[in-house]
């Protein structure tokens, strides 16, 4: 049994007799990812994401925590193992059918914002729900409460180059979330800002979380991870630890990264 499944068995039986715990958003069962030429990027992976949780994947470069995001993420396929969505076996799924549950269930950022050129920043929000069949107006509208969420609603109409570091990457984040997705993929998303950006960015992560959505992110970085709840470390394609902070350890960790 991985550790992230001892610690779900136990925390339903310490919930009230074994009822069930939160749904699992991300369940990976024996996850294997081999390149041509033998290179195993990750071997024999289980590992669970429940509803609402927020965990940092952390490793070093090389480790296989990038084709760890490109799976959960449905934008690579394993070579061997279960990947399951929300309750979807991907591996049952065609392209096309994966395609549209990555739209609608999985949120993604990067490091690098990619935010369109010469649009406002509720446009590029509202690009988040371009398939979602929602009339334009609605996409909008839904665009500028995401950013009010992400506290950006008075630059609504500022273009990327009138935003700051920081402020792209709010306006990334509500496009993530805009359409409610399951799950919310960041990858680096502090890589690219300056210490106070990120750490505010971070801030704006565990609020999403407190709000009830997913979070997992990917980095490189022990600080960030030592800012969230759960980490999990990968090494040589492996999990190597899969533990929880108690609250009072983030919140020192967070007045420390203050």
């Amino acid at each position: 049994m991985s550790a992230l499944r001892a610690q779900s068995t136990y925390e339903e039986q310490a919930s009230g007799g074994g009822r069930p715990g939160p749904r699992p958003v991300v369940r990976l069962t024996g996850v294997t990812k081999e390149y041509p030429g033998g290179v195993a990027a990750l071997r024999g992976v289980d590992l669970d994401v429940a509803e609402g949780e927020l965990l940092a994947i952390v490793g070093p470069s090389g480790s296989g925590k990038s084709t760890l995001l490109h799976i959960v993420g449905t934008l690579d396929r394993p070579t061997a193992g279960t990947v399951e969505i929300a309750g979807h076996d991907v591996a049952k799924l065609s392209d096309r059918s994966l395609s549209a549950l990555r739209a609608r269930r999985i949120g993604f950022v990067f490091q690098a914002f990619h935010l369109v050129p010469g649009v406002s920043a509720r446009d590029n929000v509202a690009e988040g729900l371009l398939y979602s069949g929602l009339p334009r107006a609605v996409r909008r509208a839904r665009a500028a409460e995401a950013l009010d969420r992400v506290g950006l609603a008075d630059r609504m109409r500022h273009r990327p180059h009138e935003l700051s570091g920081g402020q792209k990457q709010r306006v990334a984040i509500a496009r993530a979330v805009v359409g409610e997705p399951d799950l919310l993929l960041a990858d680096e998303p502090t890589g690219a800002l300056d210490s106070a950006s990120g750490e505010a960015v971070i801030e704006l992560l565990h609020g999403l979380n407190s709000e009830g959505a997913t979070i997992a992110v990917i980095t490189h970085d022990g600080q960030i991870a030592d800012r969230l709840p759960r980490q999990v470390r990968i090494r040589d394609g492996r999990v190597v630890h899969d533990g929880a902070r108690s609250d009072q350890d983030v919140r020192a960790q967070g007045a420390v990264a203050r």
